[in-house]
């Protein structure tokens, strides 16, 4: 055990964030994400939200401040479904930065998605619960 490591990271994820460089992003993907297509490297976190995760990795994970650090996936044009978890990312999101996230069209993110570090794969059932997160500098 170490201290001050939130216990819901497993080992393999503490050593993709410690791999990752300044301007390596990282997806924290919902439910329906297609991770093992997308992604190089993938975390499985099934039994956990967007948000814990999100607020876990944060924790450790410094957010870039020479480039957009966040991006979201944009719903569908046409789309009705709520997206509240945006309110709920962005509120974690800001003590971490003062960059409002940027908003991507799906398949644009996608394409996004597929060169990121790693996909960390969570149970959330919420839809449009995707985001890149881009690394920093200490």
């Amino acid at each position: 055990m170490l201290k001050g490591i939130p216990n819901l990271l497993p080992p393999d994820l503490l050593k993709i964030l410690m791999e990752m460089g300044h301007g390596d992003e990282i997806v924290i993907s919902d439910g329906n994400f297609p991770a093992a297509s997308m992604g190089k490297r993938v975390v499985r976190l099934d039994g956990h939200g967007g948000c814990e995760v999100l607020e876990a990795i944060l924790k450790l994970l410094p957010l870039d401040t020479y480039a957009k650090p966040v991006y979201l996936m944009e719903k569908v044009k046409g789309d009705t479904v709520e997206t509240p978890i945006w309110d709920e990312y962005k509120a974690l999101l800001a003590p971490h930065t003062k960059e409002e996230p940027e908003f991507l069209e799906r398949f644009e993110f996608y394409e996004r998605a597929k060169e990121a570090y790693a996909v960390v794969y969570t149970g959330e059932s919420a839809l449009y619960a995707n985001l890149i997160l881009k690394k920093g500098v200490l």
